[in-house]
């Protein structure tokens, strides 16, 4: 009927104009985003759950490793990283493999711009992961005569009317040094960082006697070139201190609670780290060295294979010394730590020290960590020493000095 009106009121010789209809649909713009919105959640959720994914959404970062070649290989190898095994906030670069099937990360962090080795795969650990039943390589310069079979590998003996002791003291002028007051000084804690052991080894004078400890990557390395360098070397055997296991000193620490048999095992692992040494030292044992009970049968042995012995003087009612005296065996008890208080102009004031001491008594032993401001002040302070009428002798010539009663 609308039409109808529309066409009978249409002036003639025109068409009627129909109206348009508009298209509605049937739902509105937001209920349109709401359903889409809802279909993404719910495609996520179930990827989510079903997925096999348990890091979903960590970063992920894969790493080329490259191995030695071999004779049937000579291309690269490349190996995935597993997800997830890199923080968000490190960036990861390889470096060459390194031998005997180890492979190097470099760990650069992304933020401070740090970066840190880490050895991986075959071999020990830059942080001194130790194979306890493989033994180390035998070192160049070391008599075959002193040596003997262990069940951990080749420890000091006694042989031929020879002693580790006197075959490998480093070279001094010991009639001279009879005659006037000497310093002995005493590196430690070496073998664990190549680079402050390098420093060690090179920067300081050869009369200064280097300490390694029995962990590292190669030991036998390290002490082979002290040696080289003219330096004689001390091996320190770790002891139990009084906040034992809180405070530990490392693999097969010798312990109070242990029996002497258990006690002379570990220390045969230690003796086996490598060769080259005219004496013992120990590492740390607060509560050890003042135990006679556990103390004599491990200066005993060190006495019968030809050892000396050097007391750190950490403890003040160390049995070592009478022990030692027992024993018929070389030693040393150093009077302090040139470096407690690791300043430069401290560890001058403690050098100062250690010569006002020589001149009173004849012989003065101090003993310091690798720093570098510890190795920069002992360097500084030696070139003038004898100038002041006191000499710088190694260890062994102080420990002879001291026993002859000069």
């Amino acid at each position: 009927m609308a039409e109808t009106a529309d066409d009978l009121s249409t002036p003639l010789g025109q068409q009627t104009a129909r109206r348009k209809r508009r298209f509605r649909l049937p739902f509105t713009g937001i209920q349109a985003l709401a359903v889409v919105l809802g279909l993404f959640l719910a495609a996520f959720a179930g990827f989510a759950i079903f997925g096999d994914d348990p890091l979903g959404g960590e970063p992920i970062a894969r790493i080329a490793l490259r191995q030695p070649a071999t004779p049937s290989d000579t291309g690269e190898k490349s190996t995935s990283a597993p997800p997830g095994a890199v923080a968000p906030a490190a960036n990861i670069a390889t470096q060459q493999a390194a031998p005997a099937e180890q492979k190097t990360v470099t760990i650069i962090d992304g933020s401070s711009g740090k970066r840190q080795d880490v050895v991986i795969g075959g071999g020990d650990a830059a942080a001194d992961k130790i194979e306890p039943d493989k033994a180390p390589a035998m070192m160049a310069g070391v008599d075959q005569r002193l040596l003997e079979k262990s069940r951990h590998g080749m420890i000091p003996v006694v042989a031929a009317g020879l002693k580790p002791f006197t075959v490998y003291a480093a070279e001094a002028d010991r009639a001279k040094a009879a005659k006037m007051p000497v310093v002995s000084i005493v590196v430690a804690g070496l073998g664990v960082g190549a680079a402050k052991t390098a420093d060690a080894i090179m920067k300081l004078p050869p009369a200064v006697t280097l300490a390694f400890t029995p962990y590292g990557s190669d030991p036998s390395k390290l002490a082979e070139r002290a040696r080289a360098q003219r330096h004689e070397i001390l091996l320190q055997i770790p002891m139990e201190p009084f906040d034992y296991p809180d405070n530990d000193p490392g693999p097969q620490t010798l312990l109070t609670t242990l029996a002497p048999e258990a006690n002379l095992d570990r220390l045969y692992w230690h003796l086996s780290r490598f060769q080259g040494y005219a004496g013992i030292a120990n590492f740390m044992g607060a509560r050890f060295v003042v135990t006679d009970a556990v103390m004599q049968p491990i200066m005993r042995e060190a006495a019968k294979r030809g050892l000396a012995y050097l007391d750190d003087g950490a403890a003040p009612r160390s049995t070592a010394a009478a022990l030692a005296a027992a024993q018929a065996m070389p030693f040393a008890k150093a009077d302090f730590a040139i470096d407690a208080v690791p300043t430069a102009a401290e560890i001058d004031r403690a050098l100062a020290r250690l010569e006002s001491l020589a001149k009173e008594r004849g012989i003065a032993v101090g003993v310091a960590s690798a720093l570098p401001v510890s190795i920069e002040r002992i360097g500084v302070w030696s070139k003038a020493l004898e100038s002041r009428g006191i000499m710088l002798v190694p260890l062994t010539t102080a420990m002879l000095k001291s026993k002859s009663g000069q």
